[in-house]
This record gives C-alpha cells, structure tokens and sequence, in this order.
C-alpha cells in the first residue's frame, strides 16, 4: 500500500506555471482594457455600459477574474500550506477561501451579464 502525503507544499512546476501563466493573462487584459478605455473615454454610466456591453469584452472581463481568483487561491493556498499548521483550522482557511473565491466568481458574471 502506498501512502499519500495530501497536506503540504508539492505542488510544484504546475501551480508555478498556471500562476505565472495566469499573471500573464491579467497583464495583457488590463493592457487592451487601458487601450479600450483611452479610445473610447467613457464619461457616463451609459458609456461604462456600453464598453461592457459588448460580448468580447464581456468574455475578457470574465476571463481576467477568474485568473486573478484562480491565482490568488494558489497564493493564499500556499501560505495556509506553510504557515497555518493545526490540519482541521488549514482544511477550514482552504474551505473559506475557496467558497470566497468561487462566490467571486459567480458575483463577477452576475454583474457582467446583468448590464
């Protein structure tokens, strides 16, 4: 029978590259978005509407933040792994953060698709 350490930092080259990979798509979104807004320069509501109205943006938006959760879960994950030692208090910081994360999730399409 082998046994199977299911705590602890060995994640490794995947979770290094998926946060790597995931800041990369935050740069380039907040690139082309700055761009957007410079051309456009939406002064009202009705504007702001307007940029986000359209479906690619939309899909860009959305795409954004489920990296910046996705990226932030493999950091705060990270530190309940290495600073938070009594196991039922980590599995519960895991738990929270990653209700919070995905309740994140659910209220940034709530809010792109209600405009």
């Amino acid at each position: 029978m082998i046994n199977r350490i299911v705590v602890g930092a060995h994640y490794g080259l995947k979770d290094w590259i998926i946060q790597r990979a995931t800041a990369v798509i935050m740069a380039v979104y907040s690139v082309l978005i700055a761009a957007v807004l410079l051309v456009v320069r939406p002064s009202t509501f009705e504007a702001w509407q307007g940029v986000f109205a359209n479906g690619v943006i939309k899909f860009l938006t959305f795409l954004f933040f489920v990296s910046l959760f996705y990226h932030a879960w493999i950091g705060v994950r990270d530190i309940w792994m290495d600073y938070v030692k009594p196991t039922g208090l980590r599995l519960s910081l895991h738990v929270l953060t990653a209700a919070a994360l995905v309740g994140y999730t659910a209220w940034a399409a709530a809010i792109l698709w209600r405009l």
